[in-house]
């Protein structure tokens, strides 16, 4: 997930490897990185949290202030769209480094003073989004400008009308206020849904013999008890690994239970809170449902194409999840037989990762995820020694173009667990690429925040290949972060048409179901040997099974997103049930509410999950129209997909993208055969 200021993946290690190495070079100096260090600082005090973010609302105000003050008459692209354009820079060059260590930071002092600083800033880009002064600048600039502008300034200055238009600036005052009022309070509930998900501590403690199946290496990374019992959590390296190899099904049903209900009381109260408050602003302005509303800027437009979109996805994969139901259900049945367990005849949702893993076992993990990178993309990494981070676990890393030796960007690893971290897997941009006021580009930041099992003594960090395509997957981000050449900071990196954002990173994906990649990948961690051909042959056909079943599950979240979002109010517990039993066929666990930690629909992403499988598409024809057929390491292919898709940012629609680089209107055929599936006609 990108995050949306912000993917997240939900999904006996024999064969592994380090996360560490790759060809990594470090930094000679402290200067090479010194900017980043002198502009991103991680040592703000919570007093220094609120003076810094008082002094930047005070210095960005005055940019809008001198905008809104200007005479209809005197607009021009230099007094307005540049100094809003400066002003753009200035804020999102200087806003993460206070909203961003509520995430991250090891100090729940300092995580508080960052969400503080996250609330204070959320009600400032409401009133800046809702100047009337400066929008009838905006639209007074827009009906006398001429050719005195190039293509990226004029698709910025539309964006900026085009968003004040949504944000009602052309009705009357009474309702601005309204909108006004009611978006501060939807900000305000999004910051405290997410702080009460990375807050959660929960924990369970079991016996060794509840815990049966799960390897010693498991056992000996988690907390005793004074009784001698193993305390687990529901961070991601200890609940996952036990929904998948865990023999008990009560202690998974308890930790299925335990996951689900995260926040259970207070989130779904305030989910259904945002589901009535973003129904009335799109009410207000004139739409028939928020879903309809966030739509209208992306590439589906409105919700009638999403539920195309989504029925045509069900319809393909609803005979193939019909048919693993009942093989799932044949290996629950000859288990239960085999140890001697009652067989209850369905399949319940803390059976579902058990068997799935059951049915396609992964034992490949990767350490060479940046030289696959930085040949295919013609770019340089180096650690920066010495760097100013936020946790030592954390590391900086420059990247450079090969050719030239140009700096382009930096970016930040944190990719292991600790207490109050955010507690799934995203790229975070901190600071955008652009044009400063001086001429000058300024060089995008991003950090990759991740939750890998922790290397502990005599014993390295070991993924499984689901978390290698997950560091794959959230790289991409990072890559389309820094990469991007965009004039105007408003268009770097990410910041595309939402169902367009997950393209880039899901697209660079497929190297870890290649075997080429994977032989220059993997190795056995104990004696450097490669992965044998008939295991890597084994991994590659994995990628189709449980097709049916991994994808209805998107189907699910996708339709739950959308059915709570063309809704003025709902039952978020009763509408999940509902849409689990209906298209997965599997009952939801009781007394639970899979929404109240569903952080992507206070994330960003409200009305907006189906981007997955949409993006799923177009990346899927990328990579095999161009990369499969003139090498999937092809660093001229690679070069250009840099070029046409990483470096334009959002500076042109999604679509042009990739029409440019695939040389035709892209479709879906790609998607089905890559998943093992004939598309139905």
């Amino acid at each position: 997930m990108f995050c949306l200021f912000f993917s997240f993946r939900v999904y006996q290690p024999v064969l592994i490897m380090t996360i560490t190495g790759g060809s990594v070079k470090c930094a000679r100096s402290f200067s090479e990185a010194a900017h980043v260090r002198n502009t991103l600082r991680w040592d703000l005090s919570p007093d220094e949290f609120r003076s810094q973010t008082e002094s930047l609302i005070t210095r960005v105000k005055k940019f809008y202030d001198n905008v809104g003050s200007l005479n209809l008459d005197d607009v021009s692209v230099e007094n307005t769209l540049e100094t809003l354009a400066e002003a753009k820079l200035e804020y999102a060059s200087s806003r993460h480094v206070l909203d961003f260590p509520q995430f991250v930071f090891p100090s729940k002092e300092i995580r508080s003073a960052s969400t503080e600083a996250d609330k204070t800033l959320a009600d400032f880009d409401v009133e800046i989004s809702m100047r009337e002064d400066v929008f009838k600048r905006l639209t007074a600039l827009q009906a006398k400008l001429q050719v005195d502008v190039s293509p990226e300034g004029k698709r910025f200055l539309d964006r900026l009308v085009t968003l004040g238009r949504r944000k009602g600036l052309h009705l009357s005052k009474e309702v601005q206020e309204q909108i006004k009022v009611t978006s501060k309070l939807i900000s305000e509930l999004c910051i405290e849904f997410n702080k009460n998900i990375n807050e959660d501590n929960t924990s369970l403690v079991f016996s060794e013999h509840e815990l049966g199946g799960l390897a010693d290496s498991y056992l000996s990374g988690l907390e005793r008890t004074a009784d001698g019992r193993y305390k687990v959590t529901l961070e991601y390296p200890h609940y996952y690994p036990l929904m998948k190899r865990c023999h008990n099904p009560e202690t998974r049903r308890k930790m299925e239970t335990a996951f689900h209900s995260r926040c259970k009381e207070v989130n779904s109260t305030i989910l259904e809170q945002l589901i009535q408050l973003r129904a009335k602003v799109s009410s207000l302005l004139g739409y028939s449902s928020h879903a309809n509303y966030v739509l209208e800027i992306n590439m589906a437009r409105n919700a009638c194409n999403v539920s195309d979109f989504l029925d045509t996805f069900y319809e393909t994969l609803k005979p193939i999840g019909i048919k693993e139901r009942k093989y799932i259900l044949a290996l629950k049945k000859r288990e239960c037989l085999m140890r001697g367990q009652h067989f209850d005849g369905i399949i319940n949702a803390w059976d579902l990762p058990y068997y799935m893993n059951q049915y396609f076992p992964l034992h490949v993990v990767t350490e060479g995820l940046f030289s696959i990178y930085q040949e295919l993309l013609g770019l340089t990494f180096s650690e920066v020694e010495h760097a100013h981070v936020w946790h030592h676990d954390v590391k900086l890393y420059s990247a450079r173009d090969t050719d030239t030796g140009q700096e382009i960007g930096h970016f930040y690893l944190d990719l292991h667990p600790r207490e109050g971290k955010y507690g799934h897997a995203a790229c975070f941009g901190l600071q955008p690429g652009g044009r400063g006021p001086d001429g000058k580009r300024r060089l995008p930041v991003a950090a990759m925040v991740a939750n890998f099992t922790k290397p502990r003594k005599n014993w390295p960090s070991l993924l499984q290949h689901h978390e290698v395509e997950t560091y794959f997957h959230e790289f991409g981000h990072v890559m389309h972060e820094i990469c991007s050449k965009a004039t105007y900071s408003e268009f770097s990196g990410t910041l595309v048409e939402t169902d367009f954002v997950e393209v880039p990173s899901q697209m660079l994906e497929n190297w870890v179901w290649e075997k080429e990649p994977l032989r220059r990948m993997s190795r056995h961690y104990k004696d450097g040997s490669p992965i044998p051909e008939d295991l890597l042959d084994k991994l590659i056909a994995s990628r189709v099974a449980n097709t049916g079943l991994m994808n209805l599950r998107q189907v699910v979240l996708s339709k739950v997103d959308q059915t709570l979002h063309s809704s003025s109010f709902a039952d978020t517990a009763q509408v999940f049930t509902k849409h689990y039993q209906d298209i997965l066929g599997v009952p939801a666990t009781p007394d639970t509410n899979m929404t109240a930690s569903f952080s992507h629909l206070a994330g960003g992403y409200d009305g907006q999950y189906y981007s997955y499988l949409w993006s799923e598409v177009y990346s899927a024809d990328i990579f095999f129209s161009r990369f499969k057929n003139e090498g999937i390491m092809n660093p001229k292919v690679g070069k250009e997909y840099r070029k046409v898709i990483l470096e334009t940012g959002g500076s042109v629609d999604g679509m042009v993208m990739l029409k440019s680089f695939l040389g035709r209107t892209p479709n879906q055929d790609a998607f089905f055969q890559c998943k093992g599936l004939t598309k139905s006609h």
